[in-house]
């Protein structure tokens, strides 16, 4: 998804000044197929509009005369330090120019260990990170975490939340085709999942396709077989985080997969408070992220304050990215980065070990 040199969009607006600027230029730079892909969600949208006005339903309470020389945004996680509590879904190199993590998805169109490759060395990157979906060919996945684990990322990110697809309408009435050239590269060479025969009456879903669908016993084998600590990404209800938490996997992300699988799912801010008492209840320690909805850097404080490790964005990234390559990226970063701080300011936060459920009034 990167610009080639000569593309022109290597400057970026002077009138984009925040995330929904960027969403709004974006929209112009890519086909109407794309921008249903990568701004739509399932059936009426309604999950992709709650997790937005969920973090607006919270004010922020302004605490004052606190000294707050000498703060700074930075987290650790999984024994790495975070220059800002920012996962971040699209170019590596901005990621890594900004201290914020990288997530490379298993869907990737650039091989695993080309990104590894390009940011790997930098000495002031944050977490490198391999987000998983199980294949139904267990040898082939074996065979994909291993490249992980050679290439040198430090954790694979394994998405639970989405044994099939959403029903997204957008992309049906946009015709959305993966443009010519474009691929999943990580997993070429797999075979393709063998058909089930379907009696009349039965159901091309439940008795096909979930026959390969992940589940507990899984994550356990998938534990067994890496080195990796193992993230849980799509989690949502109390229940699934104490069995994740009881698993000894190593983190949580709260996410509703941005709205993209199940619409009328909760808001990923309604529900990371109670993901974080369930896990609390076993682990002290445990990391839980959050993704859904964070436009701004009071999002990131919001989020923090409910008792988040860090936070993780998808969509903003395309955003910049279609506006400005890796550049618009890193500004995409920057200001999350700079309205966090100003919110961490007029807070009376230090640290991010300062924000605390106090900090929060219902709007």
């Amino acid at each position: 998804m990167s610009h080639p040199a000569s593309d022109p969009r290597t400057v970026l607006p002077p009138d984009i000044v925040n995330l929904a600027d960027h969403e709004t230029h974006a929209a112009t730079h890519l086909e109407p197929g794309a921008w249903a892909y990568f701004n739509g969600a399932a059936a009426d949208e309604i999950t992709l509009a709650a997790n937005r006005h969920a973090w607006d339903r919270m004010g922020l309470l302004p605490r004052v005369l606190r000294p707050l020389a000498g703060g700074h945004t930075r987290v650790e996680l999984l024994g790495r330090t975070l220059a800002h509590p920012d996962g971040e879904l699209g170019a590596a190199y901005a990621a890594a120019a900004l201290g914020a993590g990288m997530v490379l998805s298993t869907q990737a169109s650039t091989r695993l260990e080309a990104v590894a490759n390009a940011i790997r060395d930098d000495a002031g990157r944050g977490p490198l990170w391999f987000q998983l979906y199980l294949q139904h060919d267990r040898d082939f996945t074996r065979e994909l975490v291993e490249r992980a684990e050679r290439a040198g990322y430090e954790a694979l990110v394994l998405t639970v939340d989405a044994p099939c697809h959403g029903a997204r309408d957008r992309e049906r009435r946009a015709g959305f085709r993966l443009p010519t050239g474009i691929t999943a590269v990580n997993l070429l060479g797999m075979l393709p999942a063998p058909e089930v025969p379907l009696a009349p009456g039965q159901s091309a879903l439940f008795d096909g396709l979930l026959h390969h669908a992940p589940t507990w016993a899984d994550v356990q084998w998938l534990q067994s077989i890496t080195r990796l600590p193992v993230l849980l990404k799509g989690v949502l209800h109390p229940d699934d985080a104490r069995e994740a938490t009881n698993l000894g996997v190593a983190g949580i992300i709260v996410s509703n997969h941005g709205g993209r699988t199940l619409d009328t799912t909760p808001a990923t801010a309604t529900q990371l408070p109670r993901v974080v008492e369930a896990v609390r209840a076993v682990s002290a320690a445990m990391p839980v992220l959050v993704d859904g909805g964070i436009r701004r850097g009071t999002d990131v404080l919001k989020a923090m304050a409910l008792g988040a490790s860090a936070v993780l964005v998808g969509r903003p990234a395309v955003h910049g990215l279609a506006n400005a390559g890796a550049a618009g990226v890193a500004h995409v970063l920057r200001l999350l980065r700079d309205e966090l701080e100003i919110a961490m300011a007029l807070t009376g936060c230090a640290t991010l070990a300062d924000a605390s459920p106090s900090l929060l009034v219902p709007r």
